[in-house]
Formats: C-alpha cells, sequence, structure tokens
C-alpha cells in the first residue's frame, strides 16, 4: 500500500489522484446568465445531492488564479442556475462548450444548443437534456487553501424540475432510458454499464 500525504504533493497531483479514484461522478451541466443577458453554459463533475427535504444540490466550482469562472460569477449575481443532466444523446455537444470563450459569448448557442425558458427562475435551460432542475442558490461556502480561496461550492435548492416522458415512469427515472454519461479521469468518460440489485439488509 502507498501512502501520499496531499500536503507534499502539487494541486494537479492530488487532482489525478482525485478524479481517478472517485469514479463515476455525475455530470451537471449548467446554464447560467450574466448580468447583460448572455447564457452561459458549462459542464461540472463536482456535483451531487445534498438533500431531498428539500431539494438540493451541490456544484463546486475551482477558480482560477484566485478568479471566479464565468458560472461562478453569474451564480453569484443571479442566485439562479439550471442543472441539466449529460446523457450520451448530448454529451459530444456538452464537451464542446468546456472550450473557452470570452464572457460576452455563449457556450451554448456555440454549440448549437436550443435555449428554452424556464418556469420559477430568469435562467433558460436547454431543450436537449431529458433532465433539467431549475435551481435557487440557498448558500455559498468558500473553499480555501490556507488563506487563499481557491473555489466556491454552491448549495441550490431546486425549485422546479423538467424530466422527458421517455424517462419519467410512474414517479421515478428510468436510467435505462436517461442513459446519463459520467466522467472518469483524463478525457475518460462512462456509460451506465451493467445494472445490478443488492437488497439493503433490515
Amino acid at each position: 500500500m502507498i501512502s501520499i500525504d496531499p500536503k507534499n504533493n502539487t494541486e494537479r497531483e492530488n487532482y489525478k489522484l482525485l478524479t481517478g479514484s472517485i469514479i463515476p461522478r455525475p455530470i451537471a451541466f449548467v446554464t447560467t446568465k450574466s448580468e447583460h443577458g448572455v447564457v452561459n453554459g458549462a459542464p461540472f463533475s463536482y456535483f451531487n445531492i445534498v438533500s431531498s427535504n428539500p431539494p438540493m444540490l451541490s456544484l463546486a466550482i475551482q477558480r482560477s488564479a484566485g478568479s471566479l469562472k464565468d458560472t461562478a460569477r453569474h451564480i453569484q449575481y443571479q442566485g439562479q442556475f439550471v442543472v441539466h443532466i449529460v446523457d450520451e444523446d448530448n454529451v459530444s455537444q456538452v464537451n464542446e462548450t468546456a472550450a473557452s470563450l470570452a464572457a460576452t459569448e455563449s457556450e451554448v448557442e456555440k454549440v448549437g444548443f436550443t435555449v428554452i425558458d424556464s418556469n420559477r427562475i430568469n435562467v433558460p435551460g436547454i431543450m436537449e437534456a431529458k433532465v433539467r432542475m431549475e435551481c435557487r442558490l440557498i448558500q455559498t461556502i468558500p473553499l480555501k487553501n490556507g488563506e487563499e480561496q481557491t473555489g466556491d461550492l454552491f448549495i441550490g435548492e431546486v425549485v422546479q424540475f423538467h424530466l422527458d416522458e421517455a424517462v419519467y415512469q410512474e414517479g421515478r427515472i428510468d436510467s435505462s432510458a436517461l442513459k446519463a454519461v459520467s466522467r472518469l479521469a483524463g478525457s475518460s468518460y462512462a456509460t451506465i454499464g451493467d445494472i445490478f440489485e443488492i437488497a439493503r439488509p433490515k
């Protein structure tokens, strides 16, 4: 067994250990809107469920040389965002949105996604996702390395679900129909693969 003190590693070395070990990770495609009305879209795999009562999600966004990325800045400005589940049908377009663009350009428009208005918030979503969740920002938690802020953890409450009829069956999500894609390390992704059941002990 190899033991490693993360304090002796660089950020990239720790990143490789984390992203290579904590797999598969769900991918959120997040849309936000700038103060100038530009619809931004970007994928994030530091993302998960926080609570079902009320329904809440977490989204961690690293800073770049101490500066907020567009998505983080827009979430702080608007207090709203839309989370879409990335699937086999949209993953290629989502991957294209990870390219660096000027804040005045829309990744959503560039890759040809179809913008659709939200019901409860002012930030639009995209039609190409089988699951999208309108979220209101509940809390922002600073992530620090010593005194330096290196990221932000956003907690959002889901205020509206939008589900494709093909994936919604009797109050549940059909994972085979959703075909969600997960993030591994580097440029690797994974599909759901084999599904098996294990009964929980009483």
